[in-house]
């Protein structure tokens, strides 16, 4: 069998080859080479007569009309040609008048004149449609085909003799123009060897003008018309890379012809009869000669056999096909080739010299060993990690590598581990271990080991990784987990996890875990005035201190923003939790030193305690919150521990919440109207609209009861929209019946926060038509204290509109006669605090009697709340008071028995008036 092997290799390259029809491609290449080396010039006979890019610029557009081409003709005629072939379509009919002169022409000329017939092949693949010349032209002239074949190259190589047209057999052009037989013969191959370029050419303008020195060159030629210029696309690809346009080849075709050119293909029986000598050959030859002197006999068949191949080419019109004969000579020389190289040993270098330079070009450390674990391979990464050059680690142990574990355990073993990796998917195990550099520093070292059998015997190797950056990163890492990048404390994950073991704790013991959640107060106006740098040192100051306080007995945290926690076990901390959470608060006291400033702040503290404040660490977090937010608005700078009264009031809270959004879907809500009078005589001047709310279940609901609520929900923008719209309806209503009543409404802070309120007044005014001067705004000091600039903008364009302004509650704040100067008010409220007990105390009537005549000076108004009896009223007149409301003057009522109450007295007193 190995005898034979080449052979049979030859064998199968020539059946694959076959098959595949690769040889073909190959065939084309060499007869193309030949051409490229026998170049031979034109006869002459054939001129071309091309319709050219200056005939185009000089006649006009394509297609010309046909009396040009008759005119044409008549100068062909006139110039002694011989036959003319046009290769232009007259398949369709033109202007009449220039086709019965082409007619005309056709038969003068004597029917020399060949016209093309082709087929064109339809857009959806159908049968090729035929396109013929019109009958009157194909009357006066010789019918031609002008269709050549394109092979799956794209060149033309081929030329019929003739094709079947419909019914009747129908010759080439270049076959009627040559003037031989149009019998059915198969095609022939085209001379590419007769250069394009010798084939004389003139332009269809020249001839058309009669120019004289084109038309002697003319003279008993053979004419071919057709368009040659690149726009026109009649352009065809043919060997050596070249282009033709389709007269020039069926130029090509006719000279192929005169020459005697028209090439063929040898017979299969030379190809045959070539492949069984070389066969012969090459048997004989293989076990008595070299390879080289078989190299040389292959060569010297090839070259012979080629140079044949084109001497026949010359001489006769025949082409030899060597390219079977060529694909036998290259598998036998791969044969040669194969039987001569060391598979195994090239294999083996190759596989060595691939390691070599992937081990070279590691960055991680590279280490071999043999089967006793000394080092045969050190690459440079492992020099970059120990410091170790290769010549100094060559041939040592491995475990030089390895530093003596702290905790007294042994050194990894290379042998067991690689060991291990031959029965892991994947074939490799991976440990960790301390190593150790030249200068003797340890660090951690990941190694992954493998093993495998070699010719040697079995061998190790090791892929070595410095991971002491990787550790470092990844302890960063676990740390900003854990604690907060600002104060170093640690964060609401660990708070949880701890909470969560110091309760596990707990339980074994039976003792109680305390959660201080703890709130700075004012924190936010250090953020505003001074911005969040200053404010951040003070969180690092307050954070110092936290850790100050409980000295390492608990656990502190900074949960978010000015949010702080201390967990810990009751038992270690020595003393009882309500005294720690005293001491906690107490310490702030003192300033806090940021730099060259002090800071005051305040904690808020909200304390739960397990078992009774949460089972678990989510329910003392969440009772610790609300614990917070209880002692913010009740005992601000003090501590409140959570009861279940506190989360009580919460879902209470929440249901009312509810209650509230049905109310609001449901239309429950009603206004109030409380009338304000002249005090002077008691005649009245308007009425504050005041919500209540009817419950189905429980009648009216207190507005203490549920606008506190209401002023902190979501509710609060879409209920106060609704009061100002169902008063201001109601105060245009009143107009329109005569009664020109000034209402007011209270504001709430929803309303200056979700956009413009002036712009929503304005066009709630235009909606219902309402007399500016007849509403009245009441604003509180926490309202003006949002956004200090943007709401006194706002209150001015308000003003603007004719809307009055009054300043709700005053004497309640700590601000109020600072906002007198400021804002833009119409009058101010004096609160019913200081009204209720004017006639008893002392120091409310100072308050008031002072507060009327600074208004009085600033030309405000004032009304004076909570008025209930006549003595009140009268010494509220005294002071110079010129409006009150309260129960006297009347309650808050509905709208219906306002009006009767109030609107009908009146305009009775108007009408006796």
């Amino acid at each position: 069998m190995k005898r034979y092997r080449p052979h049979i290799l030859v064998v199968i390259a020539l059946a694959v080859v076959l098959s595949t029809g690769w040889h073909g491609a190959l065939r084309n290449a060499l007869t193309d080479l030949r051409f490229a080396w026998q170049s031979r010039a034109a006869t002459g006979k054939v001129v071309v007569v091309a319709i050219d890019a200056p005939s185009i610029d000089q006649i006009g557009v394509w297609p010309w009309p046909r009396r040009l081409h008759a005119e044409l003709l008549h100068r062909l005629e006139a110039a002694g040609a011989q036959d003319v072939a046009f290769d232009v379509d007259f398949s369709t009919p033109s202007d009449p008048a220039s086709d019965e002169t082409f007619v005309k022409a056709l038969r003068e000329v004597g029917g020399s004149t060949i016209l093309p017939s082709f087929k064109q092949p339809t857009p959806n693949g159908g049968t090729a449609h035929i396109n013929r010349p019109l009958k009157p032209f194909s009357n006066q002239s010789w019918p031609a085909v002008v269709n050549v074949a394109v092979e799956s190259d794209g060149r033309v190589r081929r030329y019929p003799v003739g094709e079947k047209l419909g019914d009747a057999q129908m010759p080439s052009m270049a076959v009627v123009l040559a003037g031989q037989d149009a019998n059915r013969r198969p095609p022939f191959l085209l001379d590419f060897g007769i250069r394009a370029a010798s084939i004389p050419s003139v332009s269809y303008s020249d001839v058309l003008r009669g120019d004289t020195a084109t038309l002697d060159k003319l003279r008993d030629k053979k004419i071919i018309v057709g368009a040659t210029a690149l726009e026109l696309g009649d352009r065809f690809s043919v060997p050596n890379g070249k282009i033709v346009s389709g007269p020039v080849l069926q130029a090509l075709a006719a000279e192929s012809i005169l020459q005697n050119r028209m090439l063929r293909w040898t017979s299969d029986a030379g190809m045959i009869m070539g492949l069984g000598l070389i066969c012969l050959l090459m048997m004989y030859a293989w076990r008595r000669f070299a390879s080289g002197i078989r190299v040389a006999i292959l060569i010297a068949a090839g070259v012979g056999a080629e140079l044949a191949a084109v001497l026949v080419q010359a001489s006769w019109p025949l082409i030899v096909d060597t390219s079977l004969f060529h694909i036998a000579i290259i598998a036998y020389l791969t044969a040669i080739a194969l039987d001569e190289i060391d598979f195994r040993g090239l294999l083996g270098r190759i596989a060595e010299s691939r390691f070599h330079r992937i081990a070279m070009s590691l960055g991680d450390g590279l280490v071999c060993t043999d089967e006793d674990h000394r080092i045969t391979v050190w690459n440079p990464g492992a020099s970059a990690i120990f410091g170790y050059m290769p010549a100094e680690m060559i041939g040592r142990p491995f475990e030089t590598l390895c530093a003596v574990p702290t905790d007294g355990g042994a050194r990894p073993s290379m042998h067991d581990a690689a060991r291990q990796a031959l029965l892991v998917p994947g074939g490799a195990v991976v440990v960790e271990f301390e190593g150790r550099r030249k200068n003797g520093e340890t660090f951690p070292v990941e190694a992954s080991f493998s093993g495998w059998q070699g010719t040697d015997g079995f061998q190790y190797g090791a892929i070595l990784r410095d991971i002491s950056v990787r550790k470092r990163e990844a302890e960063r890492v676990r740390y900003l987990a854990e604690h907060d990048a600002l104060t170093g404390l640690a964060n609401r994950n660990m708070l949880h996890a701890s909470l969560a073991c110091l309760i596990t704790a707990a339980e074994r013991r039976s003792s109680d875990v305390a959660l201080l959640v703890l709130g700075l107060d004012g924190f936010q106006q250090i953020n505003d005035m001074l911005g969040h740098s200053a404010g951040d040192l003070v969180l690092r100051a307050v954070a110092e201190r936290l850790k100050t306080e409980v000295d390492g007995k608990a656990i502190v945290a900074r949960l978010s923003g000015d949010e702080f926690a201390i967990a810990l076990d009751c038992t270690e901390t020595g003393e009882p939790i309500v005294e720690f959470a005293e001491r906690i608060a107490r310490a702030f006291e003192a300033p806090l030193a940021t730099g060259a400033r002090q800071h005051r702040v305040r904690v808020s503290i909200g304390v739960a305690v397990y078992p009774e404040g949460g089972q678990n660490a989510d329910d003392l977090l969440g009772n610790g919150h609300l614990a917070l937010s209880r002692a913010k608005m009740t005992r601000r700078g003090s501590h409140v521990i959570f009861e279940s009264a506190i989360r009580q009031e919460l879902e209470n809270r929440l249901t009312l919440e509810s209650e509230l959004a049905l109310a609001a879907d449901r239309g429950e809500f009603e206004l109030f109207y409380q009338p304000q009078v002249r005090l002077v005589d008691g005649s009245l001047v308007g009425a504050e609209a005041l919500i209540r709310w009817r419950h189905p279940a429980r009648g009216y609901v207190s507005p203490g009861e549920f606008m506190p609520v209401v002023n902190t929900s979501a509710l609060s923008e879409r209920i106060a929209s609704w009061v100002m719209e169902t008063a201001c309806r109601q105060a245009r209503a009143w107009e329109l019946s005569g009664n020109g009543v000034r209402v007011a409404i209270n504001l709430s802070p929803s309303q200056l926060d979700s956009g413009d309120l002036a712009h929503s007044v304005a066009a709630l005014l235009k909606t219902t038509g309402l007399t500016p001067s007849l509403l009245e705004l009441e604003v509180t000091e926490d309202i003006l204290l949002h956004d200090e600039s943007r709401v006194l903008d706002m209150f001015k364009r308000i003003q603007q509109l004719g809307v009055r302004v009054l300043f709700d509650d005053f004497g309640t704040g700590y601000a109020s006669l600072s906002y007198l100067k400021k804002f833009p008010l119409d009058g101010l409220k004096i609160d019913r605090s200081f009204v209720l007990d004017l006639l008893a105390d002392s120091d409310d009537a100072a308050i008031v009697g002072s507060t009327i005549g600074l208004s009085k000076q600033l030309g405000l108004t004032v009304v004076a709340e909570g008025i209930e009896n006549r003595a009140t009223a009268d010494f509220l007149v005294s002071m110079g008071c010129e409006e009150g409301q309260g129960y006297f003057f009347g309650r808050p009522m509905p709208a219906v028995a306002f009006e009767k109450q109030f609107l009908a007295a009146r305009l009775e007193a108007v009408s006796a008036a």
